[in-house]
């Protein structure tokens, strides 16, 4: 058995190690300036004003739902093909979860489907760009915004990702359409801290009231006395340390360097897959620029007499490891149980369950393993 390529990996550097090397010498290892370094460097990278770091992305988007106001009675929509976090923030501060359908080409939130789906009680909207595909965030915006919702973008797969609209091309993170975007910084993701995730915004309101439930709800309001502090409403310990921002700051460095390696291997998978009878490859983008997070392809595992589990084996077998993005949050025990939802709800997300699988995408892979991962996917999907 050749060496098991898995579906995801960090990249860890010579630069990375001495970076966290350097807080571990130094004076601080949280609440220190490696951690406002590494929100000014985000804020540069993506062009947003605000860039608040935190200890994960399920934290940035608990506190992007306390910073917005959303509560008891509100009805939050996201979109079902997604992680459980998307879902669960709204839970977190007693809202309800609620969920559209996907695009069935782009597999993300679909406006259409969100208008649908409104509610007079929807506060919020979480729009997910899966696998690194960016929403149509000025659609989804019009939707929300025609009804005075405010527009939370997880974009925890999709940091370095920009979209072409009208003519110009915008970041996510620092586009007009969405009032805070959440980013994770995973091990899996195009950048790591380890754990850890970030907001941004442009809104000096939000920025203000993120930093405040990132640490405990505390305000230092009096220069004149240093030791005093004062909490108005609980927040939380999601503070990021200096070891984990010195490492987010090292990779930053190179991020530019791993999109371009995601995108080299999304470009040889396409070309070698598109042909295949069984296997559908993700639909091009036709603006703009993913940072490729995941390669997400469906197979049609009837038409091949295979299960999924049967053809992940088998892939396992000859060394590549794969994994399932994602089982659609409405059907999740909690869910069902709590509100009722069933299968049909979102029809378009439940057919793509049934058919898809994520092969290895990560910068430290070589041509060799690219070429492994091909081979093995061309025989035993043929």
């Amino acid at each position: 058995m050749s060496a098991l390529i898995p579906y995801g990996r960090q990249s860890i550097s010579e630069e990375d190690i001495q970076a966290v090397v350097d807080v571990l010498r130094g004076d601080w290892l949280t609440g220190g300036p490696s951690v406002e370094s590494f929100e000014r460097g985000v804020c540069k990278y993506t062009g947003a004003r605000h860039a608040i770091a935190v200890s994960n992305g399920t934290a940035a988007l608990h506190v992007a739902m306390l910073a917005a106001g959303v509560g008891a009675g509100d009805r939050v929509i996201t979109s079902p093909n997604t992680f459980l976090a998307s879902a669960n923030c709204a839970e977190y501060v007693g809202a309800i979860a609620d969920f559209a359908d996907v695009d069935p080409d782009t597999l993300n939130l679909s406006p259409l489907a969100l208008e649908s789906a409104w509610a007079t009680d929807t506060k919020a909207v979480v729009a997910v760009d899966f696998a690194g595909r960016p929403c149509d965030m000025p659609a989804i915006a019009k939707v929300a915004r025609g009804h005075g919702a405010v527009i939370i973008e997880d974009a925890a797969h999709a940091l370095g990702s920009r979209f072409g609209y009208d003519g110009k091309e915008y970041s996510v993170g620092a586009h007009p359409w969405a009032d805070m975007t959440t980013f994770s910084f995973h091990p899996v993701k195009t950048l790591t801290t380890g754990e850890g995730g970030a907001i941004l915004t442009d809104s000096d309101e939000l920025a203000a009231r993120c930093r405040l439930f990132r640490n405990h709800g505390m305000e230092r309001n009096r220069p004149e006395e240093p030791w005093y502090y004062e909490m108005k409403q609980p927040g939380f310990n999601y503070r990021i340390t200096d070891l984990q921002c010195a490492l987010g700051s090292s990779q930053l460095k190179r991020l530019e360097e791993f999109i371009q390696r995601r995108q080299e291997i999304v470009d040889s998978y396409n070309a070698s897959f598109q042909a295949l009878e069984h296997l559908k490859i993700p639909i091009p983008v036709t603006s703009g620029r993913p940072a490729w997070h995941l390669y997400a392809v469906q197979i049609d595992f009837q038409g091949i007499g295979k299960s999924r589990a049967k053809v992940m084996q088998e892939l396992l077998a000859l060394g590549v490891g794969t994994q399932v993005h994602y089982i659609p949050v409405h059907l999740q025990t909690y869910y069902r149980d709590k509100y009722g939802y069933a299968p049909g709800k979102c029809p378009n997300d439940e057919a793509f369950y049934e058919h898809c699988l994520s092969l290895p995408l990560f910068p430290a892979m070589t041509d060799g393993d690219v070429e492994q991962v091909i081979e093995a996917v061309q025989e035993v999907v043929s």
